[in-house]
């Protein structure tokens, strides 16, 4: 009898252990490392868990520092789903072994095949869930649109000393680079790419935003941007804001040939993936209309989705425009030979 209570003791914690085992069995969860940084996508993960069960665990980081923990941690990687938010980023990690496959028939119904991974060996390995144009702004008061209605324009001796940009090297502007390579060929684009640094305003620096900013002061009178920062700005009701738009118009380049490059904020099954069937649900979520009308209406992308209506006035202030529907992947996957004209030509 004197180890009655011990006994009694043991068996309970042992009941204990097996009851919270049957629970975490039961609570149904989802690893995501996501470069995707806005706010407004907390409601899109809240949706998620709320019609699934499923929890999500969410780690932040930029895109090198997302790719840099997936490569330290190997297969011990808790991660099932990775965000990143350029093509050059997705194919980078793509060519160094960190996604995998995914079959599923639902996302090849609804992700375009020019806004997925087109690479053989047994399906996508990841998916663009919403789109950003590369568009120029430029002062209205010193230039005309139709001297930058085409990319190639920006290279045109009549805009020297007129043009400003963020990095060369930043994926934003490899991923366009790339895609012009696949366009023009590899010495039409070490031409063009020397044209641009010819025009430069000044030296390559800062974000998107500052090159509008740049425009719009007469830093400089024509920027590259990607079209969601455009459209934050003429959300917006701050003074300073709501002056810069006054000054600037914009272009969506190329409409006369092969249409206005897009870039994508894109997901992948990660390659050590424990909860798979969690993590393909996600995928398949993301391009599903609610959570397409999140990324439209939230931070001002377009759904990669066409037929998802949208309900963002910026968005349809600045109307439609023919897309340029060469494979981002094949744009993506030039970035090292781009880089290489890049130094070349002196592009910072």
């Amino acid at each position: 009898m004197a180890h009655s209570t011990p006994l009694r003791l043991l068996a309970a914690a042992l009941l204990a252990g097996a009851a919270l085992a049957a629970t975490a069995q039961d609570n149904k969860v989802l690893n995501l490392y996501s470069a995707r940084h806005y706010q407004t996508d907390e409601a899109l993960y809240a949706n998620f868990t709320k019609a699934t069960g499923i929890k999500i665990n969410r780690i932040d980081a930029d895109d090198a520092g997302v790719l840099n923990r997936l490569k330290a941690e190997g297969a011990a990687s808790p991660a099932d789903v990775v965000l990143l938010v350029d093509a050059a980023r997705l194919t980078k990690a793509e060519s160094e072994g960190l996604f995998q496959p995914v079959n599923s028939a639902v996302l090849q119904a609804r992700i375009p095949a020019h806004l997925r991974d087109n690479a053989d060996g047994g399906g996508p390995q990841w998916f663009g869930f919403s789109t950003r144009a590369r568009i120029v702004v430029y002062n209205k008061a010193t230039v005309q649109p139709a001297d930058v209605d085409s990319y190639q324009k920006l290279a045109d001796p009549k805009n020297k000393g007129k043009v400003c940009t963020r990095s060369g090297s930043h994926p934003y502007n490899l991923t366009l680079f790339g895609a012009m390579l696949q366009h023009l060929g590899p010495q039409a684009t070490e031409a063009w790419l020397k044209g641009l640094v010819d025009n430069m305003a000044r030296a390559p620096k800062g974000g998107d935003t500052d090159q509008i900013k740049a425009a719009a002061s007469g830093e400089c009178q024509i920027a590259l941007t990607n079209s969601y920062y455009l459209a934050r700005l003429m959300r917006s009701t701050k003074p300073e804001d709501v002056e810069v738009v006054s000054k600037i118009g914009f272009v969506f380049p190329n409409q006369q040939s092969w249409g206005t490059h897009v870039n994508i904020s894109g997901g992948a099954l990660a390659k050590h993936a424990k909860n798979r069937a969690e993590a393909v649900a996600f995928l398949e979520y993301l391009a599903g209309d609610e959570a397409q009308r999140y990324f439209a209406d939230g931070n001002n992308e377009w759904p990669a989705v066409a037929s998802v209506k949208l309900n963002n006035p910026a968005l349809e202030a600045m109307g439609t425009f023919k897309v340029d529907t060469l494979p981002i992947a094949d744009a993506g996957r030039n970035q090292a030979q781009v880089q290489q004209m890049l130094d070349r030509v002196g592009f910072k």
